[in-house]
């Protein structure tokens, strides 16, 4: 197909950033452009000739800006087939003018819905109505027509139709698929919000239909093996790990990311200074500490072995000497709120370290995993304890085993399960995760925490079927174990438990990671 001419431009953009050189730019090269509101007095003032949009449709902006561009007059101009004679002959007949080029870009919903205390009126006010139905006309009749809704796209457009006087089937094409993305986007942000809605007055969460709509971020070096591809992408609104900031270091990889994102969850479970060592989306050590090189030297030591090679997270600004400890070892990657200077320059001994930035709190979304035809979508798992939790033996833990035990359910919620996790003084010192069998996770904890396990306490991620992993965790020397309880052996369990002078409470709440 031939170049799309351009003689005609539509310019409306609640963004605009880089327009005035876009527009300056057609003008200099014969373009008309067409323009709406406050588009076109910025422009008119900017020395640019301009075309009011009301001077074609001959008819006034109405209803405080909510109709502008909805008419025939405009619509016409964008959906007619140039290759098609009856069309070009309804426009001669009507004197309608055709519109090649649409640059667009819609009203800030999502930025404006997630403002705190946002009166509902003011979200509404943001729904933009014309500017999506242009993108929509444009990007059907990409055939004839360019369409632009991204400014980054701005020069690549403004040199191609200087160069060639109009834009490629290929450019075309490319531009329609970021419109038809743009729109979607924009559709699935309003459904969110006004889902939200509906869920703050009671309403389910879980949505009747559950569309997805992200936008790519990068390529990443690769999947789960080198021999996929992969890409990491974003929601409209940035957060999380796929709005961190990358400071050094390799591309990331499909793992990388997933690592990251698994220790950035979990250290969002702690208030006092944390570092957590993960490997495989799986914890192989967590700690507290009086400061970040305590916390980080405490979670390191938890399983040094495993640790080689994982991915390291800290929930405080990073400092001078935690870096330079952790610099002496092989990390994948690490994941702070912010570094210092010090920080910085002792990780750059370590060149290939992918060092990412992430200071945005968390936020309770919709979990999603694929499987083969379709999605399973659940709630985000955002308890910990419920008020109902209770000591079911004779020995109740005493203040110290009861921290040690709180701290270490956090961390086996986020263990995959099977899950046990050891823990004493805030510290991991044994993790058994993803097993077959309870008991044979029990084995793995104390045997990964050793003599150390002699007065730590244990946390299983759901209730033992069995009184076999209460007999090991006595064995082992622990002293408090928490769980949630509901086994119809629970009874067995906490005799076992009684017979071993071991404090047992159950949380009525467990935490299966799969």
């Amino acid at each position: 197909m031939e170049k799309s001419k351009v003689k005609r431009a539509l310019i409306s953009v609640s963004d605009k950033a880089g327009v005035v050189e876009l527009a300056r730019g057609l003008s200099k090269l014969g373009v008309e452009i067409v323009s709406t509101g406050g588009t076109a007095k910025m422009l008119r003032g900017k020395g640019i000739p301009v075309k009011e949009v009301s001077e074609i449709t001959k008819f006034p902006e109405i209803l405080g800006g909510r109709v502008k561009t909805l008419h025939p007059a405009v619509h016409a101009g964008i959906l007619a087939k140039r290759d098609e004679p009856s069309h070009m002959k309804t426009l001669a007949k009507e004197g309608i003018a055709t519109i090649d080029l649409l640059v667009v870009n819609l009203y800030p919903f999502g930025q404006v819905a997630s403002k705190k205390d946002v009166k509902l009126e003011e979200v509404i006010e943001n729904i933009d109505i014309g500017g999506v139905a242009l993108v929509r006309a444009a990007a059907k009749n990409h055939r004839h027509v360019g369409v632009v809704v991204d400014p980054k796209r701005y020069g690549e457009v403004l040199s191609e139709i200087k160069e060639t006087g109009g834009l490629g089937e290929q450019t075309r094409k490319e531009l329609a698929i970021e419109a038809f993305s743009l729109t979607s986007a924009y559709d699935a942000a309003i459904r969110r919000f006004l889902e939200g809605e509906l869920e703050r007055a009671g309403a389910s969460p879980l949505p009747s239909t559950f569309s997805l709509s992200y936008g790519k971020v990068r390529d990443v070096r690769y999947g789960e093996n080198p021999h996929q591809r992969a890409a990491l992408y974003m929601e409209a609104e940035p957060w999380g790990i796929a709005s961190a900031r990358q400071l050094q270091g390799d591309a990331l990889s499909f793992n990388n990311v997933m690592d990251l994102d698994a220790a950035w969850r979990l250290l969002l479970e702690f208030d006092e200074p944390a570092a957590a060592v993960v490997k495989h989306t799986n914890p192989c050590g967590v700690a507290c500490g009086k400061n970040l090189l305590d916390a980080y030297r405490k979670a390191n030591a938890c399983d040094p072995v495993s640790a080689y090679g994982g991915v390291i997270a800290v929930n405080r600004k990073l400092d001078g000497a935690t870096a330079k400890e952790i610099a002496r070892a092989f990390t994948e990657a690490m994941i702070a709120p912010s570094y210092d200077s010090k920080a910085l320059d002792a990780l750059k001994v370590r060149k290939k370290l992918r060092v990412m930035e992430l200071s945005t709190g968390p936020k309770s979304r919709l979990q999603f995993k694929s499987v083969s035809g379709g999605a399973l979508v659940q709630e985000e798992d955002t308890l910990l304890l419920q008020k109902d939790s209770k000591v079911v033996t004779k020995r109740k833990p005493s203040k110290k085993e009861m921290e040690n035990l709180v701290f270490a359910w956090k961390v086996a919620k986020h263990v995959k399960s099977n899950a046990i996790v050891v823990a004493k003084e805030k510290q991991a010192i044994g993790i058994g995760s993803g097993q077959t069998s309870r008991v044979g996770a029990v084995e793995i904890a104390v045997r990964k925490a050793g003599a150390r396990a002699a007065g730590a306490v244990l946390a299983s991620d759901a209730f033992f079927p069995f009184p076999d992993s209460v007999q090991k965790a006595a064995e082992a020397g622990i002293t408090a174990i928490i769980q949630p309880g509901g086994s119809i052996r629970d009874a067995e369990s906490v005799k076992a438990a009684n017979q071993r002078g071991i404090a047992m409470v159950f949380t009525g709440l467990r935490h299966f990671r799969h």
